[in-house]
């Protein structure tokens, strides 16, 4: 099959590319790299610099080749600078989305895979796993944007699009072969930042509150490896062209993790170098993120090959080892 990706100079983006390449698929990515890097595109996928909104461009693209489904990445993903900065988040994740999957469906692409997020949950409470049918309660913009965008997908008549949504987790850790892995120049993801530490790129690491109601104090999250994460696609690709239905899907382990036991686990792996500070909590995080897999293990047959913590952070700071290397 022949498939188009948005935001395929990203992390998880370029991930899902070399997964599909190296299943055979054919794939032509869509960046405008303002967050990407080209260095993340796989060599033997088509690239296209240009941004979403960009009809004339996107519709060339569309005409110039028979895709068979777009899988949909590109989006600013920060939750503290989209609490500072709502407006470049809604008219980017939303509304610029919204323009592409029109273009999209006026050329007769009609299977859409969206990377949505589990901020869409908010804060839920007295629940220990969170399920699909869960009520949506983003507490920052970026969950909001990311629901506007949902609802693109929800109001269409399902006899003119097939969708899958998918709900991440928290994404982490690098290829296994160090092919790919996640470069950012505003570092938010604690998995990278923590990496970043363990390799004397930056002094310290902030944990922001430690006075949450978890068991050590701070928040809790089920990360999922990038790697892992990839496969599914390719597997929700097949059940919706199989199935020629829409469905939303948690995507995560199902297990959580607190700040400090991923601290733990990297300063095991890193010999105790990792520097650590207490701050204040951020606006808009949530305390605590566990997916409901239940959903997943039921419609789709997947087995997860990395799902051990120490593994993840290990590839992320072997990626970013190798990152700094290069640039030395």
């Amino acid at each position: 099959m022949n498939i188009l990706i948005t935001g395929g100079a990203g992390y998880i983006g370029s991930h899902v590319a070399m997964a599909l390449l190296d299943a055979g698929y054919k794939v032509t990515i869509v960046d405008n790299l303002s967050t990407g890097n080209l260095n993340l595109v796989p060599s033997n996928a088509e690239f296209f610099q240009c941004n979403i909104n960009n009809s004339n461009k996107i519709d060339k693209i569309l005409k110039s080749k028979s895709f068979d489904a777009v899988m949909h990445f590109a989006a600013f993903i920060s939750v503290e600078e989209s609490v500072n900065n709502p407006k470049k988040y809604f008219e980017n994740n939303s509304k610029n989305s919204e323009i592409f999957f029109d273009i999209c469906l006026k050329n007769g692409l009609k299977n859409f895979i969206f990377s949505s997020t589990a901020s869409a949950y908010g804060q839920v409470k007295n629940i220990d796993l969170i399920s699909e049918n869960e009520k949506i309660k983003p507490l920052n913009p970026y969950g909001e944007s990311k629901i506007i965008t949902e609802k693109y997908f929800l109001k269409k008549n399902n006899n003119t699009i097939n969708y899958i949504i998918l709900r991440y987790f928290n994404v982490a850790g690098a290829d296994p072969k160090l092919r790919s892995g996640l470069i950012s120049k505003k570092s938010t993801h604690l998995i990278k930042i923590i990496s970043e530490a363990a390799v004397g790129k930056r002094k310290s690491v902030i944990i922001y509150g430690n006075d949450y109601n978890t068991p050590d104090g701070t928040a809790i999250r089920d990360y999922i490896h990038v790697s892992d994460l990839a496969d599914l696609h390719i597997k929700f690709l097949n059940f919706m062209k199989k199935n020629n239905r829409s469905e939303i899907f948690n995507c995560g382990y199902g297990k959580g993790y607190s700040v400090k036991e991923v601290l733990d686990v990297a300063n095991k792996i890193s010999n105790n170098n990792i520097k650590i500070i207490i701050g204040e909590r951020r606006k808009g995080d949530s305390e605590k993120l566990i997916s409901d897999t239940s959903k997943l293990r039921e419609l789709i047959n997947w087995k997860p090959k990395y799902n051990k913590l120490d593994f993840i952070i290990k590839t992320s700071i072997d990626w970013e080892l190798k990152i700094k290397n290069e640039k030395n």
